[in-house]
């Protein structure tokens, strides 16, 4: 099935709307699942009885999260929508229920812990997902001209939801990135040596860019070690660190820390929001810093704060 053309159609028009390659491998893999699901029906001759029977197969069955349970359906009705041309509506199965949790949130001194058994580019990140408040992704796809030094901001270009916006640069991390931007330019300037340098990014940037790609400042700041062939658009490049690759280093350092606390890439971002709002940051301006849409997501942070002072200081700028 992975190579029929019916699948071929459905990775064109997700290539075709500009879908990341993660939303992509995701989409195909339920789409995948929900066919053979079906005995391996044409997705044209089924409808909301057989969406139905799948997601409650996945939720009683199988039991998955609510977040699965949604990202299968989002694939699903991109299905329906995109490919086969018909919207779907008024389904009725059984919805995971998405527990209400509050966020991990670690104290000023578990993360100097943590960052004390971390080194190099993994500390780096782990200080730019606590100090700037990034989702992981976002830090690992920072570009060298996301970074200015000058007005000590940086730049986060298609965060989640497609949103750019801009987030602190804390003092104390500016002569670690500079470090990093010089081992990145020489990482460069060996591919260039080598007749390779292009950076990879999404097709729609290629055709608008393709003639600066080699530039230094479209390099990622955080370089995989070895160059690959692109995805989409088949030329050589060097990606960015994989996510995994980090979340190894980390567990490894909060075992080493002895903390109790489940603790993921995630959890600096929270502890990000939160150390703010405990220092006086007004609400909004974490908000935009986070990226959120919705004053609602941020204000879930609030459940730890208490007198509010003026003035936005990065909380790694206290123990870095």
């Amino acid at each position: 099935m992975a190579g029929s053309p019916f699948m071929h159609q459905v990775r064109t028009e997700l290539r075709t709307r500009q879908y990341s390659i993660r939303t992509e491998k995701s989409y195909m893999y339920w789409i995948r699942w929900f066919i053979r699901f079906n005995d391996l029906r044409h997705p044209a001759d089924m409808g909301n009885s057989e969406i139905e029977r799948f997601l409650n197969h996945l939720a009683i069955n199988r039991e998955v999260s609510a977040a699965t349970q949604n990202q299968a359906l989002c694939a699903i009705i991109f299905l329906y929508r995109y490919v086969i041309g018909r919207e779907i509506s008024e389904l009725r199965y059984q919805s995971t229920r998405t527990p209400k949790r509050m966020p991990t949130v670690l104290c000023e001194h578990e993360v100097k812990v943590i960052l004390s058994h971390l080194s190099g580019k993994y500390w780096l990140i782990a200080a730019i997902l606590y100090g700037c408040g990034l989702r992981i992704q976002e830090a690992l796809s920072l570009r060298i001209k996301d970074i200015d030094f000058d007005s000590k901001s940086i730049f986060v270009f298609n965060g989640k939801g497609g949103k750019d916006r801009y987030t602190l640069l804390p003092e104390s991390l500016i002569i670690p990135l500079a470090d990093q931007i010089k081992t990145v330019r020489q990482v460069h300037r060996k591919d260039l040596d080598e007749g390779a340098g292009m950076a990879s990014v999404p097709p729609a940037l290629l055709r608008k860019y393709k003639g600066a790609l080699k530039l230094y400042g479209w390099q990622f700041l955080f370089p995989s070690s070895h160059r690959c062939i692109h995805p989409y658009d088949g030329y050589v490049c060097r990606h960015h660190l994989h996510a995994t690759a980090f979340s190894r280093k980390l567990r490894e350092a909060v075992r080493a820390s002895d903390i109790a606390k489940r603790v993921t890439a995630h959890t600096f971002r929270h502890s990000f929001a939160t150390r703010l709002l405990e220092n006086g940051t007004d609400i909004r301006t974490v908000q935009e810093l986070l990226g959120h849409t919705d004053l609602r997501t941020t204000e879930i942070y609030t459940h730890v704060i208490g007198d509010r002072r003026a003035g936005t200081k990065s909380p790694v700028d206290f123990i870095v």
